[in-house]
């Protein structure tokens, strides 16, 4: 019987280890294998073995620092803004929420949207030259701030990507709120616990896993952000707005050292790895 029971996991589960050895298993070989060789482009198929340089190169390279510096200070500004906001609007909003449902899907419209295209529309809205921002800003108060400049162009990517991955965070507090058992608010009713005393002693206590989860998730992806900052602002003057994923793909496009970038991104990998792992034991334990 307990043969029989491994054997049905084990064809229950095949398909899913082989999809993770085909689509994950070799990229991860390759990556490991030229992480540890001296390559480029000219010799992107016959790659020397060069130990740990690449590594080493990586850890004295000060960009690297200051794109990992961005990249934490990022994360960790954007997932704390978007889950404050998210778990603000889920509590203000639940009781408007519950009649009318269909007003969820709609909060939810800026997640449909590439996050590229986010940072173009961005891109030209604040354009200090051509910008409605900026033009409206300098009609109305004969002065406005560089949105894009080197002082500003890291609070208007904050701000950006806030904007648009806040409605995912209310979108989990929203259900994590409506799934509290109303048998538990009338008892704390009862005995006196009612508004604020309610919600700091009951709702957000019976909430707190989803809020956890939401910083983490909401953390690792604001870690290894790309695109929008990309197609904003670009790296930015001195690589002032260059995240970890963007130091990687300009060492890798524009510097040509493969070995160098693929070796930054099995340090990002292993990172992500991590706060998963994290995440991982949070949530058994929390079981």
């Amino acid at each position: 019987m307990h043969l029989t029971r491994r054997l049905d996991w084990a064809v229950l589960t095949s398909p899913m280890v082989l999809f993770l050895l085909l689509f994950l298993g070799f990229p991860t070989i390759v990556d490991l294998v030229y992480s540890v060789s001296a390559v480029d482009f000219q010799t992107l198929h016959q790659p020397e073995f060069a130990g740990l340089e690449n590594y080493w190169a990586v850890i004295r390279d000060d960009a690297f620092w200051q794109a990992a510096w961005f990249s934490f200070r990022f994360a960790l500004i954007t997932a704390a803004l978007e889950c404050f906001l998210g778990l603000g609007l889920a509590i203000f909003l639940a009781p408007l929420l519950e009649r009318h449902g269909w007003l969820l899907a709609i909060l939810m419209l800026p997640m449909m949207v590439a996050p590229a295209l986010v940072g173009l529309m961005y891109r030209l809205i604040l354009h200090e030259f051509v910008g409605p921002v900026p033009h409206y800003l300098w009609l109305w108060f004969q002065n406005s701030p560089a949105f894009l400049s080197g002082g500003n162009a890291f609070w208007t990517v904050v701000v950006v990507e806030t904007l648009q991955w806040t409605p995912f965070a209310l979108l989990l507090f929203t259900v994590a709120y409506r799934a509290i058992p109303s048998e538990v608010r009338e008892a704390s009713a009862l005995d006196g616990a009612r508004g604020l005393k309610q919600l700091w002693s009951i709702d957000l206590p019976l909430m707190a896993p989803t809020i956890v989860i939401a910083l983490l998730i909401r953390f690792i992806d604001g870690f290894r952000v790309f695109d929008n900052i990309y197609v904003l602002v670009g790296s930015g003057p001195g690589g002032s707005t260059a995240s970890l994923s963007i130091y990687i793909y300009e060492t890798f496009f524009k510097d040509g050292a493969i070995g160098k970038a693929v070796a930054a991104s099995v340090v990002l990998f292993v990172t992500s790895f991590a706060v998963l792992f994290a995440l991982n034991r949070y949530a058994r334990r929390d079981g």
